[in-house]
C-alpha cells in the first residue's frame, strides 16, 4: 500500500465552458460560430453541468471522491463591461454550497481560457487595462467565495499565451507550440497578481494559478540540453519561476516532448497515443511536480489536472495508476503535494477538438444528458476512500 497524507485532496477537474453549455457571452462562443472558424463544433449544450451541477457534485461525493475544481464563467458573471449578473453570482454560491453540502471541498478557477466577448473586443489580454478589468471581476466574485481554502487564479497561463502567440488551440500540449506572445504573458502576470491582492483581503483563502507542465525531454545529441533550456523557458519555466511566493501552485501534466537540437519533435512512430495524438506517458505528473517545485522555491502543490482522452477505460486506469505512483514518489521525497484532481469528472468539450477526445470518468447521453460512471471512476474513488494505491 502506497499511502497518502492525512488531510490529501482527491477529486476531479472542469471548466465552465467545457461542461455547463450555452455559454453565448463568452469570447470562445463567438469564435465558435464565426465564418470559416477550424473549431470542429461548436460547445452548444455542452454537458448541461449549468443546470446539472447538483447531480454532478452528489455523483462525485458518492464515488468516494472529497474534492471539486471547478471555474466560475467571468463572462456569465459581467456579459457586458460593467453589467454584474447577481443571479450568475447566485448561482455560483449554490455550487460552492452544494460542495460544502455533500463533504466535497470546491476549488474554484477564476479564469479557465475563456473570458466575456466584451473584454476580447476591447484588446484582451493586451489592453493595458486587462489587469485592472481582472481584478475588479475578482473582487465582484469575493463575496460568494466564503467556505473555499483553494482559489485558482488563472488556469494555464502559459497556454493562453501561445494562444495568443498564434497557436492552434487543437494543438494545446504537444510538439511545436507556439512561441507566447510575452506582453501577454507580462500581463496575465499582473493580472494573477492583482488576483491575490483582492484574494487576500479574505482570510484562509489560498490562491495560485495553475501552470501546463510540458515534461520536455533532451534528446542525447549535441545541442539538445540548451535547446530544451531555449525552447522551455518561456513556453513553461518561467511561468513556474513567477509562482514563488504564492500560497499554492496548480500543476496541470499529461505528457511529454522531446527536443532535439533542432527543437520538440513529434511523437516517435510505434509509441501509444491517446485520442488526442499525445504519448502515453504517466510519469508527466510526478515530472511536472519536481519542476514546479524546484522552481518555485518550494511553493506548496497541487496536481489540478491530469489524465488522457481515451475511448479504453482500462488505460485511463493504467495511466492514472502510474501518475499516482509518480505523486507518491514526489511526496516521499519531501514535495508538498495537497491533491490530485483527474481531468476531468466529465467528457466534455475539448476546445477546438469538440467531443470527440473523451476524458472523462463519466459519461453521459447527448439525448438525456443522463450520467454513467465509468469503472475508473469507481476505481479512483476507492483509492480516494482508502488514502491509498
Amino acid at each position: 500500500m502506497l499511502s497518502f497524507p492525512d488531510g490529501f485532496l482527491w477529486g476531479a477537474s472542469t471548466a465552465a465552458h467545457q461542461i455547463e453549455g450555452n455559454n453565448v457571452n463568452s469570447n470562445w462562443w463567438v469564435h465558435e460560430h464565426e465564418t470559416g472558424t477550424t473549431i470542429v463544433e461548436p460547445s452548444g449544450d455542452a454537458a448541461d453541468s449549468y443546470h446539472r451541477f447538483e447531480e454532478d457534485i452528489r455523483l462525485l461525493a458518492s464515488l468516494g471522491l472529497n474534492s471539486y475544481r471547478f471555474s466560475i464563467e467571468w463572462a456569465r458573471i459581467e456579459p457586458e463591461r460593467g453589467f454584474v449578473s447577481r443571479a450568475e453570482l447566485a448561482h455560483y454560491r449554490r455550487m460552492i454550497d452544494a460542495c460544502l453540502a455533500n463533504g466535497v471541498e470546491p476549488i474554484v478557477t477564476l479564469m479557465h481560457f475563456t473570458v466575456p466577448r466584451w473584454f476580447e473586443r476591447d484588446g484582451f489580454w493586451r489592453a493595458d487595462d486587462a489587469p485592472e478589468l481582472f481584478a475588479r471581476y475578482v473582487e465582484t466574485v469575493l463575496p460568494i467565495l466564503d467556505g473555499v481554502r483553494y482559489v485558482c487564479t488563472i488556469n494555464e497561463p502559459n497556454i493562453a499565451a501561445m494562444l495568443a502567440g498564434g497557436e492552434d488551440a487543437a494543438n494545446l500540449v504537444a510538439h511545436g507550440l507556439a512561441f507566447p506572445d510575452l506582453h501577454v504573458a507580462d500581463q496575465l502576470l499582473a493580472s494573477h497578481r492583482r488576483a491575490r491582492e483582492v484574494l487576500a483581503q479574505r482570510p484562509g483563502i489560498l490562491s495560485g494559478w495553475s501552470i501546463a507542465t510540458q515534461a520536455f525531454h533532451a534528446t542525447e545529441e549535441e545541442g539538445s540540453a540548451e535547446k530544451l533550456q531555449e525552447y522551455g523557458y518561456p513556453r513553461d519555466f518561467w511561468y513556474l519561476e513567477q509562482s514563488a511566493g504564492d500560497d499554492f501552485l496548480g500543476v496541470q501534466a499529461y505528457t511529454r516532448t522531446f527536443i532535439g537540437p533542432e527543437g520538440p519533435r513529434p511523437v516517435a512512430e510505434g509509441v501509444e497515443t491517446t485520442l488526442t495524438g499525445w504519448e502515453f506517458f504517466p510519469p508527466a505528473s510526478e515530472l511536472g511536480l519536481r519542476s514546479a517545485w524546484e522552481l518555485s522555491g518550494g511553493v506548496p502543490l497541487m496536481i489540478t489536472e491530469n489524465g488522457i482522452a481515451t475511448q479504453d477505460d482500462a488505460r485511463r486506469i493504467a495511466y492514472t495508476q502510474g501518475a499516482l505512483e509518480g505523486v507518491h514518489r514526489a511526496i516521499a521525497d519531501g514535495i508538498d503535494v495537497r491533491g490530485y484532481q483527474h481531468w476531468s469528472l466529465l467528457d466534455n468539450y475539448e476546445w477546438a477538438s469538440g467531443f470527440r477526445p473523451t476524458f472523462g470518468l463519466v459519461s453521459w447521453d447527448p439525448e438525456t444528458f443522463e450520467r454513467t460512471a465509468k469503472p475508473s471512476a469507481h476505481w479512483l474513488g476507492e483509492v480516494a476512500k482508502r488514502n491509498a494505491l
